[in-house]
């Protein structure tokens, strides 16, 4: 009899750990992880559960069942506070509407944790990742909730928080993707749309932005006071109004923007007092930089940024230099511009005439603010024409390049859209 006992003793010990970790015996999700021994996978049953999660420990949080966390419009739904955890297959939903307390969908205080395949939905911050370093954040889709703009949540946010991977993530209709005091970062492979900053840096060093599509933002790509930033291979679509560009710099030195479609924006690309490190270079090759309304803009006179090898097809204004200033000291060589007029008779595939843009009457909305609402006008076009007919005063050169490209780079041919397509989708 004794030896019976024993047996359905070690029969029904496991048999009680299985049942806990599914959920009958555990009322809620959250008594299921507090249970679960470290290492463990907790794959609950599908359902709706009404409560606010936080996880403790390193285990494998699986909702495949189809599992939803709601946290009823209330503080933040679920927070990672712990290393090495997993979370997967699951939907996060309906946080709080606090700014000041950052309501979030997810919040991570940890490392080396990997969040994948999670929608989070009606979250007014989406993902708060707080001194958290070497996570990994893989097909997550985000959103905030239903209310203007300026008053939504950051889709991600990133504070202090270093080495981590967000890859192939759908972010839309949120505010900002924010990365601040952060370095090492690689965020690739995303699709962001409708937002305000599609991904903006401040104070925040050696990140790389690879192989994302940004599209119809107020602002695609924004470095301020952010040093050594690798952009490449992103599309940078459609930002435009007021304040429209698909990247803009403030003050920042060290960055790398190569192999980029920077396509219908107001202002292609902004700089203003960039590179701010006098021993530094920015450095611009082989973009594609397209219909966009001023291909590059300086925000005043200024030097150390290196354009070779880019592309710059129909925009409306190829350069702007602001504060009665030029673009003589920026390093121009090897681009190709779709209004170059000169010829190539040696056949050495570069123009026998330098390309230069001369600051005419049309110019005059870079110096009157004013102005800018005409330009394009008949009126402007018209002084524009008689004045380079028969000029009143001296035009002002506003950039030389000695030797420019001749024919249309491989890469802007063997692009898989049109600039024009990127454009229109």
């Amino acid at each position: 009899m004794a030896r019976r006992i024993r047996a359905f003793r070690s029969w029904l010990v496991p048999l009680i750990l299985l049942v806990t970790a599914g959920g009958a015996a555990a009322a809620t999700l959250q008594e299921m992880l507090d249970q679960a021994p470290e290492g463990s996978t907790v794959a609950p049953p599908a359902g709706v559960y009404s409560e606010h999660v936080v996880m403790k420990k390193a285990v494998v949080l699986d909702g495949s069942a189809g599992v939803i966390i709601d946290g009823g419009g209330t503080g933040t739904v679920m927070e990672i506070a712990t290393s090495s955890a997993e979370v997967k297959n699951l939907t996060l939903r309906n946080s709080g509407r606090y700014h000041n307390a950052l309501d979030a969908g997810l919040r991570i205080k940890g490392d080396f944790n990997i969040v994948k395949d999670v929608k989070i939905e009606n979250a007014l911050f989406g993902l708060d990742m707080h001194q958290a370093n070497n996570n990994v954040i893989r097909r997550v889709t985000i959103t905030s909730k239903p209310l203007n703009l300026e008053l939504r949540g950051d889709s991600i946010r990133l504070w202090y928080s270093h080495f981590n991977r967000l890859e192939d993530n759908v972010v839309h209709d949120a505010r900002d993707f924010v990365v601040w005091y952060s370095h090492d970062n690689t965020i690739s492979g995303n699709t962001i749309r409708n937002g305000r900053y599609g991904i903006h840096f401040m104070y925040a060093h050696h990140n790389h932005v690879l192989e994302n599509e940004i599209a119809d933002c107020v602002v695609g790509v924004f470095l301020m006071y952010s040093n050594d930033i690798d952009v490449r291979h992103n599309r940078l679509l459609r930002s435009w109004g007021a304040s429209g560009m698909g990247v803009g710099f403030k003050e920042s030195s060290g960055v790398t923007i190569a192999d980029n479609d920077i396509v219908g924006n107001a202002v292609g690309i902004f700089l203003d007092i960039s590179p701010y490190d006098p021993d530094s270079t920015n450095t611009f090759t082989n973009n594609r930089i397209a219909y966009n309304g001023m291909g590059v803009e300086f925000h005043t006179d200024w030097e150390g940024n290196i354009f070779t090898g880019n592309a710059f097809l129909s925009n409306f204004t190829q350069i702007a230099v602001r504060g009665g200033g030029t673009a003589l000291r920026e390093t121009w060589t090897g681009n190709y511009w779709d209004d170059y007029a000169g010829f190539d008779r040696d056949g050495d595939g570069l123009g026998d005439s330098p390309y230069e843009i001369y600051n005419y009457a049309d110019r005059m909305w870079m110096e009157v603010k004013d102005a800018a609402f005409f330009r394009a006008s008949f009126a402007l076009e018209a002084l524009d024409f008689v004045e380079r007919l028969a000029p009143f005063t001296e035009p002002r050169l506003l950039l030389r390049e000695d030797k420019p490209l001749m024919h249309l780079p491989s890469f802007a041919k063997a692009a898989p859209k049109s600039a024009l397509e990127l454009l229109q989708q």
